[in-house]
């Protein structure tokens, strides 16, 4: 039997989880200017749980941090996307300057949502609304195959050290579940079934982004970036996944 407590946080995840489906998919239908404002608005926030964790919670610049990385992503896209390797790379800098302690692992990271809010915003505005609900799909088909596989399944923990709760049940019912909605995506897809392995990929890199974050708690010494998302916690800790498949999605586009 399963114990009762494994589930405690499981109707609140449900509700959560369940408004920001709503909301996200609305938002990619939507595009525009709704569609960046919302991912802005996404990143700012999450940009400032990451700065009250460098900072210990202490520091007064934590949510002028969160604005400036709003900014810097709607701004090339409003004014000259060529601004975007210096906009991108704003927000990075005023967190290396302005946080304590790990600043330089911090800042790299910060880089790393601001260039995932701005790689997903343009991606949705190159290939349209079908591709990006695709990538939303397959981030939640990730996470959410990966919470009931490691909790029914249990089993061997996979990296005990940086997420003592993920195990390799877990990791794999996530990689099935990717490629599964890959392969419902795939119908009628120019990319056919080869889009089942790349989704795949894109839940491992789904995986990779939950679990780097999971390691800057530890060394913040938090349980939670914030407690924005009853039954998740923050913004930061419900879309880590997203930075890396964004970020992944990206790179492929990149360098094809």
């Amino acid at each position: 039997m399963i114990p009762s407590g494994r589930w405690d946080d499981l109707s609140r995840r449900a509700l959560t989880g369940g408004a920001l489906a709503a909301l996200g998919g609305a938002a990619i239908w939507l595009g525009g200017a709704a569609f960046a404002l919302t991912v802005a608005l996404a990143v700012g926030a999450m940009v400032w749980e990451l700065a009250r964790m460098g900072s210990g919670g202490r520091s007064l610049t934590t949510v002028p941090l969160g604005v400036l990385a709003s900014v810097c992503i709607l701004a090339p896209h409003q004014v000259d996307p060529s601004l975007a390797p210096v906009a991108l790379a704003i927000p990075a800098v005023a967190a290396f300057t302005f946080l304590r302690g790990d600043r330089l692992v911090f800042a790299i990271y910060a880089f790393c949502i601001v260039a995932a809010g701005y790689g997903f915003i343009g991606f949705r505005n190159e290939q349209g609304a079908l591709p990006a609900v695709w990538l939303a799909a397959v981030v939640v088909a990730t996470d959410v195959a990966g919470y009931f596989g490691g909790r029914i399944l249990g089993g061997r923990r996979f990296w005990p050290a940086v997420s003592p709760a993920k195990t390799w049940a877990g990791v794999i019912s996530g990689w099935l579940a990717a490629g599964l909605a890959g392969f419902a995506f795939s119908f009628g897809s120019p990319a056919g079934l080869h889009l089942v392995w790349v989704s795949v990929l894109v839940g491992i890199a789904c995986q990779a982004g939950d679990l780097t974050e999971s390691a800057l708690k530890r060394r913040a010494l938090v349980k939670d970036s914030g407690g924005a998302l009853p039954g998740h916690g923050g913004l930061l800790d419900r879309f880590d996944g997203s930075v890396g498949a964004v970020l992944f999605v990206t790179l492929i586009q990149v360098f094809r």
